[in-house]
């Protein structure tokens, strides 16, 4: 019975990030950047109108959305390159409002839809050497009960994401491989994907991934900012690892 339990697990997160790579993983070739492999987001509108086109949505109507584009930047503020700087910016921040508002609109005129947005535990805590990363997380956070509340009773519910560090290329393309965050324990990412499908298709308004990211969160929450983004610059600078 265990075995077929994971499984069925499994296979739900598989749907989940089948979903999203749908979505976000179709975009066109963009300039390469000097700090690694990963392409950002030039032109945001362009881009979710190539992901659309490619995943063949059309006219169809779309009743599950996953956002889950992201894109880190290590170092400090100044020492970064400003365009691949705001790669972050318009990955995380404009390229998602974008794809919500095309496909979110279409779930609010029929009246049915469920929208899952990612953020991170990152939303709660400044970070220096990756500032540009957690404040974009922080806005997701704030835009997803915001547009949930907009949503209330209308059929389309919002559901956003908080996963910690999970087990994935983040380290690698934003070159925080370095740093004492990157040797921290990471989460399988089809558990989080998992917990994430599951929380968006029983219409939570959120879920934090794992007792221990709960726990952060809880003290991240009464913590000072200024307190908080000295603890987290320990384990975010250059070389701390």
């Amino acid at each position: 019975m265990d075995r077929i339990a994971n499984a069925a697990k499994r296979a739900r997160a598989a749907r989940a990030c089948l979903c999203a790579a749908m979505l976000f993983a179709a975009a066109p070739a963009m300039p390469q950047d000097d700090y690694g492999d990963t392409p950002y987001v030039q032109t945001p509108q362009n881009v979710v109108d190539k992901m659309l086109e490619i995943a063949k949505v059309g006219d169809r109507p779309v009743d599950a959305l996953l956002a889950n584009a992201g894109r880190a930047l290590g170092r400090a503020f100044f020492d970064q390159d400003l365009e691949e700087a705001m790669g972050v910016i318009r990955t995380n921040v404009e390229g998602t409002t974008r794809l919500i508002h095309r496909l979110g609109r279409p779930m609010r005129d029929r009246g049915r839809g469920r929208i899952l947005i990612t953020s991170s535990i990152a939303a709660f805590a400044p970070a220096p050497y990756m500032a540009l990363y957690n404040a974009s997380k922080a806005f997701l956070h704030s835009f997803s009960f915001a547009l949930r509340d907009e949503l209330k009773d209308s059929g389309v519910t919002v559901t956003c994401l908080l996963p910690g560090i999970t087990d994935t290329e983040i380290f690698r393309r934003s070159h925080t491989q370095d740093t004492k965050l990157a040797t921290e324990p990471r989460m399988d990412p089809a558990d989080v994907a998992d917990q994430g499908f599951a929380a968006m298709l029983d219409g939570a308004d959120e879920i934090i991934t794992g007792w221990n990211n709960k726990l952060t969160v809880a003290k991240e929450i009464v913590a000072p900012a200024a307190n908080s983004a000295s603890a987290t610059a320990k384990r975010t600078e250059p070389g701390s690892a």
